[in-house]
């Protein structure tokens, strides 16, 4: 049968095997390679290019366009006070320590975790609970991305104390890491040096526009801003109304400190970004009850403080009851972010959800989950979930005096009665000159209790108020009265809170990579991607058994009818071996195959491969296309094309 099954973990992951693959086959690349390169720069080859539009395609249909999102495109290049405003300048950064000897830089927080976890490694191994590690190619000579275990016992406690140091690393402060370095001993595991206090680093990379060079700007670390000076204008553009959500794909940039774990931590990287605009009394979701019902496996704060890492699989429904997660509209997201990331091929297993513990959290957000998925360098943050309440929206309304707000009218009016004081614009001006206007202010200044105690005196005869300077000033009712008013209030008019959903695309990638790959069982050098159809970077390879002018024709029509039906396809026709042209575009990830050989010139024929399996099937030409198109489309999977279609057997006679 062509519908085999298929043993993906007969071989253990290889990060060497997998690394050269993409190195062989250009997925990405060291940028400046020639020139030495850079660290946290990396080019994208045709296959990784491919790879990323295909996700993004896939991105913008799952959100964009399902959740009927207003796509923008703004500045990378931001002027200075736009980060002043927002936080950033005095806030976006990371600890850093030096080496002592070296002046070498490393991230703090990476440090602690690095040496710890090397630690408890060895410990496992001095135990006989964990295999040796894996020796290091000699030829590498590159810094080590951790430091090496050595196997090495530990006492129960001291395991007990890593682990739990391990379980909240994020919630530790720049002074805090720094004592577990003195504590625990923390030195640079390339030179067995000490390091230095924990000093912060702002990440952004500082530039200016302009020739003069007097207006400091920053390349930015995120797309946010963008979405949110613009708000007025999406609002309008949304007719008045929220909710609605604006979304951006586009470049940002962080200066990293020590960048070391290839695509998990760049400089310059593609995020897709969200920012979904809520009334802040009403964070429901009209679609929360489509999506109730999908299980996330969670990893919430209480657990981590408490120094655990087991998560808890939960209906997101139960967890937003539970207000284990803040509102519908959170929960909403963290499902769709869920289903996105399985639909384009992240395994379900190596997938959490992780809430931010206090001290981790961004200075804007009152909640905030990581979707973080597990690859060779541990778990990763591939999509952060921040409630970010109104802080954005209100520190630039007040920077600018541009008022980023949403007037809502009231179905049912609001009546309200206020005391008001009213000064005789005649008398009140002559008796007191220059004063009046201080007056004024005090008055104005009184809440409703004030103003009752003011009116009840001046009923009595006379009132006096007293400036900040110490100045009392006498009042009488000829001058002042106080009235109470009614008032109809038919506006609402509030700071939207924000919801925003942030993907940072090439963490994505790298990851997606990491769980498609595996070796056949028959022979650990023959690896294999295993992309879905939505992402593959080519669907299907047509495969022309000869070089002989009449496969041309054939060729031709079979590449012609897939471009029309939309479906992005490579001819291999060089002279090695069918086994072999297959091979390399497993290395790809193509998940079909076309055969076209003597008998399908003869008879019409052309077989279907599939990629995981090596199943074959045959059938007609254009039938044959029907159902890689429908398979590559998504809308039948390998199982029904087997029922449609004969197993091919190897054998075709050409009469």
């Amino acid at each position: 049968m062509a519908n085999i099954q298929v043993n993906k973990t007969a071989h253990p992951f290889d990060k060497s095997r997998f690394e050269a693959l993409l190195n062989r086959r250009f997925f990405y690349a060291p940028a400046f390679e020639i020139y030495g390169g850079v660290a946290g720069l990396y080019d994208y080859g045709p296959p990784g290019s491919s790879l990323q539009s295909n996700i993004i395609a896939e991105w913008r249909k799952h959100f964009i366009v399902e959740e009927h999102m207003l796509e923008v495109d703004t500045t990378i290049m931001t002027p200075a006070p736009v980060f002043e405003t927002s936080g950033h300048v005095a806030r976006f950064a990371d600890w850093m320590v030096k080496d002592l000897k070296t002046g070498e830089v490393l991230r703090a927080d990476h440090l602690v975790k690095n040496v710890l976890e090397a630690r408890l490694a060895g410990d496992k191994e001095a135990r006989g609970l964990a295999g040796a590690p894996p020796k290091e190619d000699d030829k590498k000579k590159k810094k080590k991305d951790k430091a090496k275990p050595t196997a090495v016992k530990l006492p129960d406690e001291v395991v007990v104390e890593y682990e739990t140091i391990l379980a909240q690393l994020d919630n530790y402060s720049g002074p805090e890491l720094g004592e577990l370095c003195r504590k625990y001993d923390i030195r640079n595991p390339d030179t067995d040096n000490e390091v230095s206090e924990p000093q912060q680093f702002n990440l952004m990379f500082a530039s200016s526009i302009g020739p003069t060079g007097q207006h400091p700007g920053f390349l930015r670390p995120e797309t946010a801003q963008g979405h949110f000076l613009n708000f007025s204008r999406l609002l309008e553009f949304n007719n008045g109304r929220i909710p609605f959500a604006s979304a951006q794909i586009g470049r940002s940039f962080r200066n990293e400190i020590s960048p070391r774990a290839g695509l998990l931590r760049v400089r310059e990287f593609t995020m897709a970004e969200i920012e979904h605009y809520v009334d802040p009394e009403d964070k429901r979701h009209e679609r929360f009850s489509e999506v109730r019902d999908v299980e996330l496996d969670l990893l919430d704060r209480h657990t981590q403080t408490a120094g655990s890492t087991k998560v808890t699989r939960m209906k997101i429904g139960d967890a937003v009851d539970k207000g284990i997660v803040a509102n519908e509209t959170l929960g909403y997201f963290l499902a769709r972010i869920h289903q996105f990331l399985l639909k384009i091929g992240i395994d379900r297993t190596r997938l959490r959800f992780r809430q931010h513990m206090a001290n981790e959290m961004a200075h804007y957000a009152t909640d905030c989950w990581d979707a973080e998925i597990q690859n060779s360098y541990g778990w990763t943050e591939c999509v952060g979930c921040a409630d970010r309440a109104a802080y954005d929206l209100s520190v630039h309304s007040a920077k600018t005096g541009h008022p980023l707000v949403v007037r809502q009218a009231l179905k049912e009016p609001i009546i309200t009665e206020k005391l008001v004081a009213e000064f005789n614009k005649k008398t009140f001006g002559k008796t007191f000159g220059k004063d009046s206007a201080v007056i004024q202010t005090i008055v104005g200044g009184m809440d409703e209790a004030l103003l009752a105690k003011l009116q009840g005196e001046l009923a009595q005869g006379s009132t006096t108020v007293t400036s900040s300077d110490g100045r009392e000033f006498k009042l009488t009712p000829d001058l002042l009265t106080i009235e109470k008013k009614t008032f109809k209030q038919s506006i609402r008019e509030f700071t939207p809170n924000v919801i925003e959903p942030s993907f940072g695309l090439g963490r994505i990638l790298y990851a997606l990579l990491e769980h498609s790959f595996w070796s056949r069982e028959q022979d650990v050098e023959r690896g294999v991607l295993s992309l879905p159809a939505v992402v593959a970077p080519t669907k299907v390879l047509i495969v022309p058994l000869s070089a002989k002018p009449e496969f041309d024709p054939l060729v031709k029509e079979v590449s012609a009818k897939l471009r029309k039906a939309g479906i992005f396809s490579r001819v291999d026709d060089s002279n090695t071996s069918i086994g072999k042209r297959y091979a390399r575009n497993d290395e790809l990830g193509t998940p079909y195959g076309l055969t076209l050989d003597f008998a399908s010139v003869a008879k019409r024929t052309m077989t279907l491969r599939e990629r995981d399996t090596t199943g074959q099937l045959i059938g007609d030409i254009d039938e044959v296309i029907g159902v890689v198109t429908e398979l590559v489309n998504g809308t039948i999977d390998w199982a029904e094309a087997c029922r449609r279609l004969p197993a091919y057997d190897g054998v075709q006679s050409v009469e």
